[in-house]
């Protein structure tokens, strides 16, 4: 059994280990995410209720531990000189604390290095305009946005506002001007920032999620100005990235939003992490890029169409995540099995596997192992 002598030995063994999460809970010893899955750290003693309270108060100011006295829930960046950077969630079960801490790399990376879709760097250089990454939690949203941003700063100037829960990434000004506001620290909310960020000479606003009413009414507004809006869903493909917007609002203002929204729609990419199968984990994605027939199935409320119209969009660049599970699966990058509990549709993702390779995109993942943060 291991002594633990200050909790930085545990951080540190998340960097030695590779792993992406580090979960700290009574009473159990360190537990690890590694390659996706969890991994106890039996030589470690179990935590106590106060060791967990000891972390709690080194790694938080005093602010921060009132907010959570007083909502029972906090999440914050924490910063480890000369080691890492690590989002962290805390809250209380069976009356004790627990802490959730997710790696965030220190260097941001390019889109390139991740195996993202090329597409990406397109989307990213549009002058105007609404791009959405969805998918569920973990699955990689916010480091497809930071490799996005990453990509604009190298090749054109703009000005950059960035809304998040908490900071993940810290981009240093090359072309563009970037500003970077914490949700708690730096504003009070998603809509409240977004406001005053239109009022701050934005050419580019990103958003970390758009949770509520206001914050998607605002950004589609913001989208039809003339500014460029990147945005979170916590949604699983386009069409019920399109579905859950809309829904929102009032059935009485909903036709009017599937007017704007086919206006200023220019992509939706859904994405979902899985295990590689020589190690690490891989990303698919489905595409959906705003052309005039995905922009008359949003007007004309036929949102069911719209995996369809994205089957038969390969020559434009789009796919379904469907589609690109089966061009993992036949290039031997993930299992069949893993694929499949990640399909929309079992059904479809095995008629594509029967199909030659020429039935399929071209292969969305470029690197053989990629270590996605997630």
């Amino acid at each position: 059994m291991r002594k633990l002598n200050g909790f930085r030995q545990i951080l540190e063994l998340v960097i030695e280990k590779g792993a992406t999460d580090l979960h700290v809970k009574v009473p159990s010893p360190p537990v690890l995410r590694i390659d996706s899955a969890l991994v106890p750290q039996e030589e470690w003693p179990q935590f106590t209720a106060r060791d967990i309270e000891r972390i709690f108060e080194e790694i938080t100011t005093e602010e921060q531990r009132e907010a959570f006295s007083r909502e029972q829930e906090l999440d914050f960046a924490y910063s480890v000189p000369g080691l890492a950077r690590f989002r962290v969630n805390v809250l209380r079960q069976r009356g004790t604390v627990s802490l959730a801490f997710r790696r965030v790399p220190s260097s941001v990376p390019s889109v390139d290095e991740l195996g993202l879709p090329q597409i990406c760097k397109e989307l990213i250089l549009k002058p105007r305009g609404l791009v959405l990454v969805t998918g569920p939690a973990g699955s990689g949203k916010s480091t497809t946005l930071a490799a996005m941003i990453n990509h604009l700063n190298e090749n054109e100037a703009r000005s950059v506002i960035t809304i998040e829960d908490p900071i993940e990434y810290l981009f240093q000004d090359k072309k563009c001007l970037i500003r970077q506001r914490d949700l708690g620290d730096d504003t009070k909310s998603f809509p409240t920032a977004l406001i005053h960020a239109l009022r701050h000479d934005p050419d580019v606003i990103v958003i970390g999620e758009m949770r509520d009413l206001e914050t998607i009414s605002t950004a589609i507004t913001a989208a039809e100005t003339g500014h460029l809006v990147l945005a979170t869903l916590h949604t699983l493909d386009a069409a019920q990235s399109i579905d859950r917007i809309i829904d929102v609002f009032p059935p009485a203002q909903q036709r009017q939003i599937r007017l704007q929204l086919s206006q200023v729609i220019e992509a939706v990419l859904s994405q979902t992490l899985l295990p590689h199968i020589g190690g690490g984990r891989v990303a698919a994605f489905e595409i959906m890029l705003a052309n005039s027939v995905t922009k008359r199935l949003i007007r004309e409320e036929k949102i069911h169409e719209i995996s369809a119209s994205l089957e038969m969009g390969k020559l434009e660049g789009m796919h379904t995540l469907d589609q690109a599970l089966a061009e993992l699966v036949k290039s031997g990058i993930v299992s069949r099995e893993e694929a499949m509990m990640k399909a929309s549709s079992q059904v479809k993702l095995t008629k594509l596997l029967q199909a030659g390779r020429g039935n399929l995109m071209p292969p969305v993942v470029v690197e053989p192992v990629l270590k996605v943060a997630q």
